[in-house]
């Protein structure tokens, strides 16, 4: 059983040949469709297709005007491009803690970590579950927050969804996100010069003119192809259903796994909504969790680590002086979190048949 199958078929191959025959590859229509969906489904005014969601996030801090040396302050349980954005715009990862039963920033290390160097925040929605973001922008002040909304396309929090919670936000379509283009990222934001910024600076610092560009920024070769925003216009047409199964699934697994006391599941808090973009797992910290992978792949389950916890990483050990264990819930959750498969064909069975295996291995004493 696979980690994640995306949801795939005949439309989306139609979509693609539509957009091979027009000739019209990239910069053309189906791209400006893409982003203006996505843009309506979160309740945004503005969209900007990128390439990926971290090419998104690194257009963002630029077109915040994020200078060299200046501080961004990320959680410390989040995918490296986090924070090697911060680091390809020249400023310095600091690096705060999370709250280790719902694995997003913990607003109490962010308020302890803000200083006048502070330049931006990037909150990161972990799996689909929303950082506590009234406490974030609260504490945030005038300080730019960045939704890392990668996992969260359709995840709500007070009743507003992802990508509108913050300045700015960026979702990945990655074939493990909750719809996918293969690869491709968006941009959402509020504010009409950012959405103006973010365009520019997306494709090559050049505004059009009536035969040709006037180049007046350096910019970046970020830009989404039709191919792929045509693939992520038929996905957007089965969002609802796509995430009503994941939760099915979700309410599965936790129906199955309740009671197992060598488990803990990440925690949704009330008012919020995740997708579930990863179905993760917390487990007792005497187990041996890569040979709990290890095992589960050998009897035919495709399973993995939650994500990384960044100060362990040689990166930022060796270039920013991290020390081991600095953040105890991150280096937990780094240790002992467990992803396990969710995808919208998947049965309940199979579900079922993950959470009877996962039960097996742990009771050997993997």
């Amino acid at each position: 059983m696979k980690l994640t199958v995306p949801e795939l078929g005949r439309e989306e191959a139609e979509a693609v040949t539509a957009v091979l025959e027009s000739g019209n590859l990239t910069q053309g229509p189906v791209a400006k469709e893409f982003e203006s969906l996505i843009a309506a489904y979160v309740g945004s005014t503005f969209g900007v297709a990128t390439s990926s969601c971290t090419t998104g996030l690194h257009l963002c801090l630029d077109a915040l005007g994020i200078e060299p040396g200046s501080e961004v302050i990320i959680p410390d349980f989040t995918f490296p491009a986090t924070a090697n954005v911060v680091i390809q715009q020249g400023a310095v990862p600091v690096i705060v803690d999370v709250d280790p039963s719902t694995l997003t920033m913990d607003p109490e290390a962010l308020a302890d970590a803000i200083t006048p160097r502070t330049a931006a925040i990037i909150p990161v929605h972990t799996f689909g579950v929303c950082a506590d973001m009234e406490e974030i922008m609260r504490i945030a002040g005038s300080v730019p927050v960045i939704e890392d909304a990668a996992c969260a396309l359709g995840s709500s929090y007070g009743g507003r969804r992802a990508g509108v919670l913050g300045d700015l936000a960026v979702f990945s379509f990655h074939p493990r996100k909750i719809v996918t283009t293969g690869e491709g990222g968006v941009i959402t934001t509020n504010q009409s010069y950012l959405a103006e910024r973010l365009r520019l600076k997306c494709s090559h610092g050049g505004r059009r003119k009536e035969f040709y560009f006037e180049f007046v920024d350096a910019g970046f070769n970020y830009r989404l192809s039709d191919i792929h925003a045509a693939i992520g216009i038929v996905q957007m047409s089965r969002i609802d259903s796509i995430i009503a199964r994941r939760q099915e699934l979700a309410d599965q697994y936790s129906r199955n796994l309740e009671g197992t006391p060598q488990i803990t599941m990440q925690k949704v808090p009330p008012g919020s909504e995740s997708t579930y973009q990863s179905l993760v797992v917390l487990l007792d910290e005497v187990l041996d969790r890569d040979n709990i992978i290890r095992i589960l792949r050998e009897r035919g389950i495709e399973s993995t680590l939650g994500t990384y916890s960044l100060h362990n990483q040689p990166l930022f050990r060796e270039r920013f002086g991290y020390r081991p264990g600095a953040f105890p819930a991150g280096d937990m959750a780094f240790r002992t979190s467990l992803t396990l498969p969710v995808y919208p064909s998947m049965t309940f069975s199979d579900v079922d048949l993950v959470c009877e295996t996962l039960r097996s291995v742990m009771s050997e004493g993997s």
